[in-house]
């Protein structure tokens, strides 16, 4: 008997959103109009649908006051804050493309990013913690002639810019909506390379509200829901499946922190009375592991999302039972399809949940296939995880022929990750079929740090490849040629020649200096074998790394 292919779809009764992001906003608004839809827990302040909307239209009528066209890109480089959700709905509200840029950006990363994105107007954090952003734009400004002006978020520029829209324009923002479509681009979400540089998947209204509707729908959300969001807001995990999965059914989102803290995580939960917590197996391993957890009353959760890298079960079994949240779902995606294709639905046992991602989604299909021949595998047999459907990507930012490696002519994105497609329809992941490093849920891309690093005076040459890390799951691994062998240079001296200039996350964390690298026949390095020869106790580690959970870049693996 011949066994069934590993393609399967999403079937359902619901069907597809057909609104832009402002249509859908409005529709939950005449419904809920005295709902809360978000609370800032740091400074206190809360809205219902009907004053959120007043003040995402305010910021609407100050970027037509600007001159924002349809279609011009936004950048936005913040860290957790309710202006962060308004210019994400005034954006989408004046067709505007919302560009995200990750506020662990330094100089060199956030110049390429506005620059290649055509970035005309940025909101921006003035500084947070030891970052000063405002510092670093001025840095970046004289290479970005397109950026116009910068506005920080809590500081005269944002009420300035607040100032210069007036009711008056209400009838141009009318005018603007009629004519958009909810498959104009929306948003770019930049995501590590493997060519150096971050590429910018291009996603539309119809991608990502539909994605945030379909999980929401997934774990059950009503109006009554209110969902704790410590994950960051420049990634699909905040702003999809956040933002736009409470939005589109009338639930709350509520902002713990402006940053991921564990103790005001669980005390936004408490006060705050939540139904859902998101975050990434090592968020909720910390907030598991506080001395006074057992003091948070969390009865009130009942399910919220896991996802960035497996979740191992004595965890999922903490969460179920000490968190209350019993109807947990674990996600997988990628920032190029929107970001879910696969999830765990309400009443899953523990067994799907730490040994799958999940089925797929409503409207969507998934199959695995040869990585060499593209042919589709029998299954229960590992191959190449490929989706299509609503959610895929617009395409790169720019760049046709990045686009077309990763999405062929079916329109099927190639995730680059190994799965199997079991009986049951579930699918376990099982490996990467390129070098990708995830570090505590942050996707890395080697080359984008070989190229970085072979600008430093002492490297003649450099791998870049995860190795193990008891806390993180990889840790990145820096294989060295020295230009002088009698002056190689030091992990300290790497580290400080990245800091500032690139994501604290992507910094080597350790080094093996080299005579050569092992080659294949046909010239190419065996990264393989420096992962196995040079990831144990030979490679130097540096001593007081950083040790809180890195938040998710994207929720690849739950």
């Amino acid at each position: 008997m011949t066994s069934a292919l590993s393609y399967t779809h999403g079937t359902g009764d619901t069907p597809l959103l057909g609104d832009t992001i402002g249509a859908n906003l409005d529709r939950a608004v005449a419904a809920w109009p005295d709902r809360e839809v978000l609370v800032d827990v740091p400074s206190g302040r809360r809205w219902t649908y009907a004053e959120f909307a007043a003040d995402v239209d305010r910021l609407a009528y100050a970027l037509l006051a600007t001159g924002v066209a349809k279609g011009d890109r936004v950048g936005i480089w913040a860290v957790n804050c309710a202006e962060w959700i308004l210019v994400q709905y005034a954006t989408a509200r004046v067709g505007a493309i919302m560009v995200n840029i990750n506020p662990a950006y330094r100089t060199h990363e956030v110049e390429y990013v506005l620059k290649q994105a055509g970035v005309r107007l940025l909101f921006a954090t003035p500084r947070h913690k030891s970052s000063d952003y405002r510092a670093m734009v001025e840095q970046v400004r004289g290479a970005c002639p397109v950026l116009a002006e910068t506005v920080y978020i809590g500081d005269p520029t944002w009420d300035a810019l607040i100032a210069r829209g007036a009711p008056g324009h209400a009838d141009e923002l009318r005018l603007r909506a009629a004519g958009l479509s909810c498959d104009d681009p929306i948003n770019i979400q930049y995501t590590s390379g493997t060519t150096g540089f971050p590429k910018g998947a291009t996603l539309s209204h119809h991608n990502i509200l539909n994605n945030g509707y379909f999980v929401g729908e997934s774990v059950a959300y009503t109006e009554r829901d209110r969902i704790c969001v410590p994950v960051p807001f420049y990634h699909c995990f905040g702003m999809v499946m956040g933002n736009l999965a409470a939005t589109s059914h009338g639930a709350c989102v509520v902002i713990p922190a402006p940053a991921f803290d564990p103790e005001a995580t669980l005390e936004a939960v408490r006060r705050e009375r939540c139904t859902s917590l998101y975050g990434v197996p090592t968020m909720f391993i910390a907030e598991l592991n506080l001395p006074d957890f057992a003091a948070y009353d969390l009865s009130t959760l009942r399910t919220g999302i896991m996802a960035g890298s497996p979740c191992p079960v004595e965890v999922m079994k903490r969460v179920v039972a000490e968190m209350h949240m019993a109807e947990v779902s674990i996600c997988y995606g990628m920032t190029e399809t929107s970001p879910v294709s696969l999830q765990t639905r309400v009443d899953d046992d523990l067994e799907h949940r730490t040994a799958t991602v999940g089925r797929v989604l409503p409207h969507l299909e998934v199959k695995v296939v040869d990585p060499a021949t593209g042919v589709t595998l029998p299954r229960g047999t590992a191959g190449e995880l490929c989706t299509r459907g609503y959610s895929v990507m617009l395409g790169y930012w720019e760049e046709p022929e990045r686009t077309a490696e990763a999405v062929d002519a079916g329109r099927w994105m190639h995730t680059g990750d190994l799965a199997v497609l079991r009986e049951d329809g579930y699918v376990e992941i099982v490996g990467r079929i390129k070098d990708m490093i995830i570090r505590g849920g942050e996707n890395i891309y080697p080359r984008e740090i070989e190229e970085f690093l072979h600008g430093h005076p002492k490297i003649r040459d450099v791998q870049v490849v995860g190795v193990p890390h008891a806390r993180y799951g990889e840790e990145v691994l820096a294989c060295v040629i020295p230009l002088d062998a009698a002056d190689p240079p030091t992990l300290e001296e790497i580290r400080a020649f990245c800091a500032g200039r690139l994501a604290h996350y992507k910094i080597p964390s350790r080094l093996s200096v080299l005579d050569s690298f092992p080659m294949t026949v046909s010239g190419k390095v065996r990264k393989v074998e420096l992962r196995r020869s040079h990831g144990g106790d030979g490679a130097v580690a540096v001593t007081g790394a950083p040790t809180a959970p890195a938040p998710p870049k994207n929720p690849r693996h739950g």
